[in-house]
């Protein structure tokens, strides 16, 4: 009997570890390094929205490259994110802040597993709400 609840003791403290590792970056309060390349799909298609660069607590962009005069980074912005994620930008943020449109809310996603990322809800002039995807290259 002792070693049975000495089994689920390890068990429950590994699976406390493992969640604890995979809020950890979210606890750093900043996403990994790198070009997140973001995309929207409209119309039964993936949409390009260009590049984000991200370093240290530090975002440029997004970049258009394929348009080329747009290839580019601008001035770097500070951003922040809390302990669940959530990502607020602290200047503009290209299209997604332009032209009428605002951000609603900006979701990290760092699972151990997967590749990190980010998803963009951006809030258009007439209402209506558009997500996209921001995945590291």
């Amino acid at each position: 009997m002792v070693s049975g609840i000495s089994r689920i003791f390890i068990g429950v403290l590994l699976l406390t570890a493992a969640t604890g590792a995979a809020r950890a970056d979210f606890s750093d309060g900043k996403m990994p390094d790198g070009a997140y390349h973001c995309e929207v799909y409209l119309l039964g298609m993936f949409l390009s929205l260009g590049d984000i660069t991200i370093k240290g607590n530090v975002y440029s962009g997004p970049v258009y490259a394929s348009l080329g005069v747009f290839g580019t980074a601008r001035q770097g912005h500070n951003y922040q994110m809390d302990a669940n994620g959530v990502i607020s930008w602290l200047g503009p943020l290209g299209g997604y802040t332009a032209g009428g449109n605002s951000l609603s809310l900006t979701q990290a996603t760092l699972d151990g597993e997967t590749v990190p990322s980010f998803d963009i809800i951006m809030k258009q002039p007439d209402g209506a709400f558009t997500a996209s995807t921001c995945t590291k290259q």
